[in-house]
C-alpha cells in the first residue's frame, strides 16, 4: 500500500514505506535486545564500581597499615594482623580522604570538619612506623582511639599498686588524666613513675606524643585500651592564648621481634641518662633510718644506727637520714633537740667513713618560718587565679608546694641544700614526693604547663647536682636525670599490692620504660605496724629473708630494718648476700651501666629478652635476667624451700654447679631453694 504526501516547490515526493504488521516473535525479540542492553550497561557500571572501590582500597592502604571510616588495622610482614585501633571520636568520611606519596590524609568525619593523617615512616629494616594525628578543629571535643590489646602480651605505660607482669587488665575505667600519682596513698590510680609508652609481645610498640593532654582508660570486656586528648574537665590546659583544641597524636612502630622493636624505641624516643652515678650506689648497700625508726630519729640513734652497721661488719654506700631531722616541714636546719651537736655528729660519722644524705621533700608546711617567706616571695604554686598560694594537704600536714617552674622558687630551694651540703658536708639527697595528685585539681604555676607531670619533670632536675647518690621516687621524662629511681614505699606483705611479688614486675616496668638506675626500696619492706607481726613492728622473717634475696640481685641495696633485729643467722645471710652482690652483681650491673649511656636497654631484663619466639616467657613474672648472661629465680611464696624454674634454652650453669645444655626451654619443677639461697643461672660459653 502507499501513501501520497504534499510535497515542495517542484511538485510531489512520493515515498515507498511499507506498512508492516509485528508479530509476536519481532516483539520477544526487541525486549530481550532491550534487557541485553541494560544487563550490558549494568555490567559496564559494576566494572567501573569494581575499579573504583579498588582505587579506593588501594587510596586506603599504606604499606602494611589499611585504613577504614572507623579505624585501621596494621599486619606484620607475614600477613598476621597485629594492631587495632578504632575510632571512638568519629566516623571518618571516605571521600574527603587524599593520598599523595606516604602521606594518607582525610578532612572529614560524617558530621564536621577535622584534621586527620598517617604518616609511613621506614626508619630502618625491619621496623616500620605510622605517625597518626587527630585534630578536632572545634574546641572540647575530645579525641579518642580504642586500642585492642588481645593481639598480645602488653607492657610499659606505669607503676601500679597492684603490678603484674605482662599487664593485668580488669574491669571498666572511662578516660583519665594520665599523671603521676602517689599510689601509695591512691592505690587505684598511676604511679609516679610513668611514660605514655606501650610494648607488645608481637613486636608492636605505640608512644602516644608528649604534647597530648593525655587520658588513658580500659574495658575488658572489649579488651580494649582508650587513647583520649582532652581538656575539657582535666587538669590538663592548653597553652595560652590557645583554644582548648584536642589533638591525639601518637606513633605505632612494627619489627621483627619485641626485643629488636623496643630496642629502636627506646633509641629514637627516650631520654638517657648522661653518666653513671657512684661506684658504690652499685657496690655497697644504703642504710636507711625510715622503716626502723620512721619519724622518731635523733643524734643518738643515728649514731648507734652507723656503730652496729660496723659492729656487725657491713659495707654502706651512705646512710640516709630519713624523716623527721628539722623541727618543721620546710625548715633547712636540725632539730636543736633532737640533734643538739650535728656539727660534731657529721663530723664524727666522717671519721667512721660514713657519708650521709638528707631526705627531703617540695613542701613547706605553714608553721615553719619559710612558709612567710615563700608567700611573700611568690615561690609556691598557686590557684587558678595566680593571685593566692594554693594550700595543700599532704602526708605530713598542711602547706604550699614549692613552683619548681618558677627560677627564683628553684634558686632558693636549690640555695637551701647547698647550704646544709656546705655547713655539714652531706653528700646528697633523697627526694621525697614530686607526684601530680600533691597540685590542686586546678592550679597556675609561674611558667604554665599544659601537662601536670611537667611539674614532676621540674622536680626531678632539682637533683641533678646530687646524682651521683640523690634518690627519687617519681619520673616523667627523666631518664636523664642520671640517678637512682625508687619505687613507691612497699608493705611488709607477699602479694602483688605493694608486696615482695610486685618487685620483680615493677623493676621491669620501670626498666622498659627508660629508667635503669633502680633502687627497689628498703628490704623487707616499710614495717608499717598492719603489716608486720609482734610488737617491734618487724617484717615477717621468712619474708625478709626472701627480699634480701632478690635485693642482692638488683642494681642497688638498700637496708633499713637490720638483720640483727632477727638473730645471728639473718645477720649470716645477710652478709652472704652483700657479698655475693658486691663480688657477682655489681660488677655485672656497672658494666651494663655504661652501655646504658648509649643504648638505653634495661639492665635488668624480661625473660622474653633473649627468648622472643617463646610464648611461655612473655608471661614469667618471677624471674628475671642481669644482661644477657645472669638468670634469678627468687623464691617468693611463704613456706615455701622449692620452686619451678622455667631456663631459656642455652648454655646454663646454676649456683650449685649443674650444668644445663639444651635446644628447648626447660621447665624444672619444684627445683630444691633452701631459706638461705636463691636460684640463679650463669650463661656458659
Amino acid at each position: 500500500m502507499y501513501q501520497v504526501v504534499p510535497g515542495g516547490a517542484g511538485g510531489t515526493i512520493t515515498d515507498v514505506i511499507p506498512k508492516q504488521k509485528h508479530t509476536k516473535d519481532t516483539r520477544s525479540l526487541v525486549g530481550a535486545g532491550v534487557i541485553g542492553l541494560i544487563l550490558v550497561i549494568a555490567a559496564v557500571t559494576a566494572w567501573c564500581y569494581y575499579i573504583a572501590s579498588l582505587r579506593k582500597a588501594e587510596l586506603l592502604k599504606t604499606q602494611l597499615l589499611d585504613l577504614n571510616k572507623d579505624g585501621y588495622i596494621i599486619r606484620n610482614q607475614g600477613g598476621s594482623i597485629v594492631f587495632k585501633m578504632d575510632f571512638r571520636s568519629g566516623t571518618l568520611d571516605l571521600d574527603s580522604c587524599s593520598k599523595e606519596g606516604e602521606l594518607l590524609s582525610c578532612d572529614r568525619t560524617t558530621d564536621r570538619k577535622l584534621k586527620f593523617f598517617i604518616i609511613t615512616v621506614r626508619p630502618k629494616d625491619p621496623v616500620q612506623c605510622y605517625r597518626v594525628r587527630w585534630e578536632e578543629l572545634v574546641p572540647d571535643i575530645p579525641v579518642e582511639h580504642a586500642m585492642t590489646y588481645e593481639f598480645g602480651h602488653w607492657y610499659g605505660g606505669a607503676v601500679t599498686a597492684n603490678q603484674h607482669w605482662p599487664i593485668s587488665i580488669s574491669g571498666q575505667q572511662a578516660p583519665k588524666p594520665f599523671v603521676t600519682n602517689d599510689i601509695y596513698s591512691n592505690r587505684n590510680e598511676f604511679g609516679g613513675i610513668l611514660e605514655s609508652y606501650w610494648l607488645s609481645s608481637n613486636a608492636t610498640a605505640i608512644k602516644i606524643n608528649n604534647s597530648v593532654p593525655f587520658h588513658l582508660g580500659w574495658n575488658d570486656t572489649e579488651k580494649t585500651m582508650y587513647f583520649q586528648a582532652r581538656y575539657n574537665d582535666s587538669s590538663f590546659k592548653p597553652n595560652p592564648g590557645e583554644a582548648p583544641v584536642a589533638e591525639l597524636s601518637y606513633r605505632v612502630c612494627v619489627g621483627s621481634d619485641v626485643t629488636s622493636i623496643h630496642k629502636y624505641m627506646v633509641r629514637r624516643y627516650f631520654n638517657k641518662p648522661y653518666k653513671v652515678p657512684a661506684v658504690d650506689m652499685f657496690r655497697h648497700p644504703i642504710w636507711s633510718t625510715w622503716a626502723l625508726h620512721k619519724n622518731d630519729i635523733d643524734q643518738q640513734k643515728l649514731l648507734m644506727y652507723a656503730a652496729n652497721i660496723s659492729k656487725y661488719n657491713f659495707n654502706c654506700s651512705h646512710l640516709e637520714l630519713d624523716d623527721r631531722y628539722t623541727r618543721h616541714y620546710g625548715d633547712y636546719e636540725f632539730d636543736p633537740i633532737k640533734f643538739p651537736n650535728a656539727s660534731a655528729m657529721f663530723s664524727k660519722l666522717e671519721s667512721y667513713r660514713f657519708l650521709v644524705s638528707l631526705w627531703i621533700h617540695p613542701f613547706v608546711n605553714y608553721e615553719s618560718e619559710n612558709f612567710h617567706t615563700c608567700v611573700e616571695k611568690g615561690f609556691f604554686v598557686r590557684e587558678p587565679t595566680g593571685r593566692l598560694p594554693a594550700l595543700v594537704r599532704w602526708w605530713n600536714g598542711i602547706g604550699g608546694i614549692l613552683d619548681f617552674t618558677n627560677p627564683e622558687a628553684r634558686d632558693w630551694f636549690a640555695s637551701q641544700l647547698r647550704s646544709l651540703r656546705t655547713k655539714y658536708g652531706v653528700s646528697s639527697f633523697k627526694f621525697d614526693a614530686g607526684e601530680t595528685n600533691y597540685l590542686p585539681w586546678k592550679f597556675s604555676t609561674k611558667t604554665p604547663i599544659r601537662d601536670p607531670s611537667f611539674f614532676t619533670r621540674r622536680y626531678t632536675e632539682m637533683a641533678i647536682p646530687y646524682n651521683d647518690r640523690a634518690e627519687l621516687r617519681s619520673g616523667y621524662q627523666s631518664q636523664n636525670i642520671s640517678c637512682f629511681f625508687r619505687p613507691i614505699d612497699r608493705d611488709s606483705v607477699w602479694g602483688y599490692e605493694l608486696g615482695l611479688k610486685s618487685l620483680i614486675p615493677t623493676v621491669l616496668t620501670i626498666s622498659i620504660l627508660g629508667y635503669q638506675f633502680i633502687l627497689p626500696d628498703m628490704i623487707g619492706g616499710n614495717g608499717y605496724l598492719n603489716h608486720t607481726s609482734g610488737i617491734r613492728a618487724l617484717p615477717d622473717r621468712e619474708l625478709y629473708i626472701r627480699w634480701l634475696e632478690l635485693s642482692a640481685f638488683m642494681p642497688s641495696m638498700q637496708f633499713s630494718i637490720p638483720p640483727w633485729e632477727y638473730d645471728n643467722e639473718v645477720v649470716e645471710i645477710a652478709q652472704k648476700y652483700t657479698a655475693l652482690h658486691e663480688s657477682i652483681v655489681a660488677p655485672r650491673v656497672l658494666e651494663l651501666a655504661s652501655e646504658v649511656l648509649h643504648t638505653g636497654d634495661p639492665i635488668v631484663r624480661p625473660l622474653w629478652w633473649i627468648a622472643t619466639s617463646d610464648e611461655t616467657a612473655y608471661k614469667i613474672d618471677s624471674q628475671f635476667l642481669i644482661g644477657d648472661d645472669l638468670m634469678v629465680a627468687p623464691v617468693l611464696e611463704p613456706g615455701k624451700q622449692e620452686r619451678d624454674i622455667y631456663l631459656p634454652a642455652g648454655h646454663w650453669r646454676s649456683y650449685k654447679g649443674e650444668r644445663f645444655n639444651i635446644e628447648k626451654p626447660l621447665h624444672l619443677t619444684d627445683y630444691p631453694v633452701d631459706l638461705d639461697e636463691i636460684a640463679y643461672f650463669v650463661w656458659v660459653k
